[in-house]
């Protein structure tokens, strides 16, 4: 049997492929994540997912590789990791109040053929109050996702709904993948 390879170092991705399958190794990309100019906002996750499966199957043919990219995309505008309090403060609060985009890109090689996919959930926040944007903050937790909030730790308190999948807004929409995978 092939092995499994997650193209990525998120310890969350990790987790939720562990309840598609037991069996499988951690072997982060090391490929640049940049984007060509005129791909549109919501097929860049899936670009580079299948950047970063390809970077790993190149070196391991013989195995199936999963690349998974998830961004925060709100007026047009894909939200990236907060390089620090005063991005993270300004993300939330261009999501305070409003619903926004998270797109999860996932790219499976398996054979030498590729199958990608992009998966779209509507997340919709409760008008935020400087307080509570600055107490989320302050929490630490918003500075290693995309969109500066987690939605499966306390940045669940600031969501109002959600229209979707919600692995996918933690990073893997695991019933998707797993029927790529033929798993399940």
């Amino acid at each position: 049997m092939n092995t499994v390879i997650l193209a990525s170092a998120s310890p969350r991705r990790k987790e939720l492929l562990g309840l598609i399958t037991e069996e499988f190794k951690i072997i982060p990309s090391g490929v640049e994540e940049a984007v060509p100019d005129g791909i549109p906002p919501e097929e860049q996750p899936e670009f580079l997912a299948r950047l970063k499966a390809e970077d790993i199957a190149k070196k391991y043919p013989q195995d199936i590789v999963i690349g998974a990219d998830t961004s925060v995309i709100i007026d047009d505008c894909v939200l990236g990791k907060p390089g620090g309090s005063k991005q993270a403060k300004d993300m939330l609060k261009m999501l305070s109040g409003r619903t926004h985009k998270v797109v999860t890109g996932c790219a499976v090689i398996k054979n030498g053929e590729c199958r990608s996919f992009s998966s779209v959930t509507e997340v919709e926040f409760y008008p935020l109050t400087d307080k509570e944007i600055e107490d989320y903050i302050a929490t630490g937790e918003c500075f290693d996702k995309a969109g500066a909030y987690g939605i499966q730790g306390k940045g669940g308190l600031l969501v109002k709904a959600i229209r979707g999948d919600w692995y996918n807004v933690v990073g893997l929409p695991v019933a998707q993948l797993a029927r790529v995978l033929n798993f399940r």
